[in-house]
């Protein structure tokens, strides 16, 4: 574990150096393929950096803010757009909002806030569910394939939400949320576009539907090209969380994932077509069911058998409770 900590602080260091760089030259450069070739060395060095871990719960993390969220932010800052426009006040704000998963609130009064209540009762049920873990073999399949969308959903929004009260504090401004209650979601279009991990939207719209859309539009009709820019937004998706499971398992891709996204991403662009074209009226709840069963079905099937084949959540398990007792030992003593 000790060796573990010293490479996360290394890593995290090379990082924030890196960022720094991208503050003070880059950021002078003008916007286009120039500032884009001065950032790059960057984009890879992050693409790496994940490899140093051996534990999942280091991987994973570095891999998403930095491959993921950091790259996407930096390639889009290179040409002027992106959560990092306009550029921040400060090299500190800069490092936070390249490294970090938060995004300024555009408008602060239109976000809905809910009762504290909420976050507390969501923070107990992911607590049991970190007991209900130890007994799994003894649970029902029906209730195992509604316990992993469950858990990944809590582990999340309850810890995201943590990070954007601490910056919100630290940083002095308002933070857009990382979820907007998933599970009442009334279409595959709501649930990804205004629900679900809302800071990979607010970057894969101008990063890639967009500009896709656009190109397309000069070869097909614009249905046509809105249909190409939802389905390799989805596409481009599934590749980057496949590269995330091979950050955390160190194993060959079995595209399961990709495929996931794949599906998801012509079933909302299908939809996104179909409501153009069609007007029908569903009840709300009968809707959330339908939407909600679906993502829950294909989920478990495409998506959570690989965290179940790898072991996933056990050895994070594991990893918490070294940290644990490393913890004890450095700073308790015993």
């Amino acid at each position: 574990m000790e060796e573990e900590l010293k490479c996360f602080v290394k890593v995290w260091v090379s990082a924030i150096i890196s960022v720094s760089y991208c503050y003070y030259i880059p950021s002078k450069i003008k916007s286009g393929v120039h500032r884009l070739l001065s950032v790059l060395p960057v984009c890879v060095l992050f693409l790496v950096l994940p490899l140093c871990f051996v534990f999942t719960i280091f991987s994973s993390t570095t891999a998403f803010c930095l491959s993921l969220l950091a790259n996407f932010k930096l390639i889009l800052f290179a040409f002027d757009k992106g959560p990092l426009l306009p550029l921040p006040t400060n090299l500190f704000r800069f490092i936070c909002f390249t490294c970090l998963p938060i995004k300024l609130q555009n408008n602060p009064n239109s976000q809905i806030h809910l009762p504290k209540w909420v976050f507390f009762g969501k923070a107990a049920i992911f607590g049991v569910l970190l007991n209900v873990h130890n007994y799994k073999s003894l649970l029902p399949p029906i209730l195992l394939i509604c316990l992993y969308p469950l858990h990944l959903y809590l582990v999340l929004d309850v810890l995201l939400t943590i990070v954007n009260a601490l910056l919100t504090i630290v940083l002095g401004c308002d933070l857009e949320p990382h979820f907007n209650e998933p599970y009442l979601a009334t279409s595959l279009q709501d649930f990804w576009g205004h629900r679900w991990n809302l800071m990979v939207p607010a970057i894969f719209r101008p990063g890639v539907y967009s500009p896709v859309s656009s190109v397309c539009q000069h070869q097909m009709r614009s249905d046509w090209a809105r249909f190409m820019g939802c389905w390799t937004t989805f596409f481009v998706s599934g590749l980057i969380h496949e590269l995330v499971y091979f950050y955390i398992n160190r194993e060959t891709p079995t595209w399961e994932v990709t495929w996931f996204f794949v599906l998801h991403g012509f079933c909302t662009a299908m939809e996104k077509a179909v409501k153009r074209k069609i007007r029908w009226s569903l009840s709300p709840m009968l809707s959330r069911l339908i939407t909600v069963g679906f993502l829950v079905v294909t989920g478990y099937l495409l998506f959570f058998r690989q965290i179940e084949r790898s072991n996933m959540l056990e050895r994070r398990a594991n990893e918490a409770s070294l940290f644990i007792d490393f913890v004890k030992r450095k700073v308790f003593n015993f």
